[in-house]
């Protein structure tokens, strides 16, 4: 039996794919895929092989790719990605998710799509963007995107998105009705006595601990935060991180306590790493406390970001971890973030990062 690593890359200059094996020393760099679209995320079905990348921008229009032979070649389709008449044309695509045997696809503006073929055709769930609360979405730094989408593992009808700006919410049947699931969660930008409002939060990033699919953790605009019963409710995890601000996050494969965050020095001071030293902080008790993990990254004009979708880890014990920056580099550890290497520079600005583990 061998195993196949691949790391998914999506960058404003088409995806990438590297390779290795399940030692992940040494990686093959292959691309640029998708015709250099901007493509903002590219995932994997772990049961099938199929890659899926979401990209797009105002000129090219929104579209996903899909490549059943790990790269090789690609196709794409746009069809049903479109609101009605009159209303602001889908930009681009900017995540997907696999969840019962379907794609689900986060689009700008905001609105949540799903196929039943394997991204061929597209159908618009409607009912999110029928929520009382849509009138006061607002567009944030990056547009008015749907950038998260988190199926539950087992039911179907249950799923988490999370927009910026306005924040998190949840349907339990489907899609047709939803459910606004900020509570705790602050707005900093609000005034004082609007500080921890229904809806309008501006959620960075939302992701779901390994076999427990109540607990969820945010990075938020403003802080960082834990859920453990579906996102009714949230508490504030932020103490010991050097910052409030950041983008990604990514959880452990199996340990539902242990996450990676990349924070970030503000958003009004450069949104780059704090001090420019660059560091992946890890948390191994559901963010009671926080270690940063430094070896093998350069501590010295770390001037560079990562954004929401760009940090990742894989299924292998122990697991891997990765994150692209917006200079193009590609940091990876094979010991759960205790050393780094970096596997791949020069690249067009990374988007996305994401793994898939292959065996025989």
């Amino acid at each position: 039996m061998t195993t196949k690593v691949l790391v998914l890359l999506g960058t404003r200059k088409g995806a990438f794919i590297l390779e290795s094996d399940a030692e992940r020393r040494s990686w093959r760099l292959r691309g640029p895929f998708c015709e250099t679209w901007p493509m903002n995320h590219v995932i994997a079905d772990a049961a099938t092989g199929t890659i899926y990348g979401a990209g797009g921008n105002a000129w090219f229009g929104p579209a996903v790719w899909s490549s059943t032979d790990l790269g090789d070649s690609w196709t794409h389709s746009s069809e049903g990605l479109a609101y009605a008449p009159g209303e602001p044309p889908i930009t681009s695509v900017w995540s997907l998710a696999l969840g019962g045997g379907r794609l689900y696809a986060g689009v700008e503006p905001a609105g949540l799509f799903v196929s039943d073929d394997g991204g061929q055709s597209w159908t618009e769930i409607g009912g999110l963007r029928e929520h009382p609360s849509r009138p006061a979405w607002n567009a944030g730094a990056g547009g008015l995107i749907l950038h998260s989408i988190v199926p539950h593992p087992i039911d179907v009808e249950q799923i988490w998105v999370a927009i910026s700006v306005a924040g998190v919410f949840h349907t339990a049947d489907g899609g047709k009705t939803w459910e606004a699931r900020n509570r705790g969660t602050r707005a900093d930008f609000l005034p004082d006595d609007q500080r921890y409002p229904e809806y309008g939060q501006c959620v960075h990033c939302l992701v779901m601990a390994p076999g427990t699919p109540n607990r969820l953790y945010q990075q938020n605009h403003c802080g960082m935060y834990r859920s453990d019963d579906g996102g009714r409710s949230w508490d504030s995890i932020e103490e010991g991180l050097p910052s409030s601000f950041g983008f990604p996050a990514a959880v452990h494969p199996r340990d539902p306590d242990t996450l990676y965050l990349v924070p970030l020095n503000g958003d009004i001071a450069g949104r780059f790493m704090p001090d420019a030293k660059a560091a992946v902080w890890r948390t191994t008790d559901g963010g009671k406390t926080w270690r940063d993990l430094r070896e093998g990254l350069p501590q010295q004009n770390a001037f560079v970001g990562v954004l929401r979708q760009a940090l990742a880890t894989d299924r292998l014990a122990p697991a891997g971890v990765y994150f692209g920056t917006s200079s193009g580099a590609l940091y990876a550890s094979a010991d759960e973030g205790e050393s780094w290497t970096c596997i791949a520079q020069h690249l067009p600005a990374i988007s996305s990062v994401e793994t898939l583990v292959l065996e025989g």
